[in-house]
C-alpha cells in the first residue's frame, strides 16, 4: 500500500481591520503575521508599512508609499537594518494594466499578476493564470448594510514565494486596489452625470 500523502497546508488568511487603505492592519488570526498600515496626520502624504516582531517586541519599518492617493505614487522599501532604499516610482515597481490589475517581479525575477477574479483580487502567476497564490475576499455587512459579518481579508497559499515577499505583496496591493477603487469611483461620477435631469426652460 503505497504512503499516505500528506495533507496539503490551509492557506494563511490574513485579515482587515478596516477597509481603509490609509489605516489599517493586516494580520493572521495567531498574529504570528502582523502589519500594520498608518498614514499620520503630521505626514498625510506618506503612508507607512510596519511589520509588528511580538517576540522582540518591537515595531520595524519596512515600506513607505509617498501620494498614495495622488496620480504618481512613489515607493521605497527599507531594510532589515533600517537602511533605506531609493525612491522609486510606482510604475516602475507594477506595470499597471487596463484591467486594474498590474504586474510585478519577486526575487529573482519571477512575475506575478494581480487580476480581477470573479469582482476581487486575486494573485496569480504572470505566465500560469491557473497557480493562484493569493485571494481577496471583500468584507460583508449582515444583510448588506447592518454590521460587518466578517472582514475582508486575503487567503494566502502558505507554500507559495509571497510568504516570503510579504512587504512587496501589501505594497502592490495598496497601489493597485488604490487604482482600482479610483477607477470605480470615477465611473459613479459618469454614471451620476448621464442621470441628471437637464433643466426645463
Amino acid at each position: 500500500m503505497p504512503p499516505r500523502q500528506p495533507a496539503p497546508k490551509p492557506p494563511h488568511k490574513m485579515e482587515f481591520a478596516t477597509n481603509s487603505l490609509r489605516n489599517t492592519t493586516l494580520a493572521a488570526g495567531d498574529d504570528v503575521l502582523y502589519y500594520e498600515i498608518v498614514t499620520r496626520y503630521w505626514h498625510p502624504n506618506v503612508t507607512r508599512v510596519v511589520k509588528h516582531d511580538f517576540e522582540a517586541r518591537t515595531l520595524v519599518p519596512v515600506a513607505e508609499i509617498e501620494d498614495l492617493f495622488q496620480r504618481e505614487p512613489r515607493v521605497r522599501f527599507i531594510g532589515p537594518d533600517g537602511a533605506e532604499g531609493e525612491w522609486v516610482d510606482a510604475g516602475q515597481l507594477v506595470a499597471f494594466d487596463e484591467q486594474h490589475g498590474g504586474t510585478f517581479t519577486i526575487g529573482e525575477g519571477a512575475e506575478y499578476r494581480w487580476r480581477v477574479h470573479k469582482g476581487s483580487l486575486q494573485l496569480v502567476r504572470a505566465d500560469d493564470p491557473e497557480k493562484t497564490f493569493a485571494d481577496f475576499h471583500p468584507p460583508k455587512r449582515h444583510f448588506g448594510v447592518w454590521r460587518m459579518s466578517h472582514r475582508a481579508f486575503f487567503e494566502i497559499k502558505p507554500e507559495s514565494e509571497v510568504m516570503h515577499a510579504l512587504e512587496k505583496f501589501i505594497v502592490t496591493y495598496l497601489l493597485v486596489e488604490r487604482r482600482r477603487r479610483d477607477a470605480r469611483i470615477g465611473l459613479k461620477l459618469r454614471l451620476g452625470r448621464r442621470r441628471v435631469p437637464k433643466p426645463v426652460h
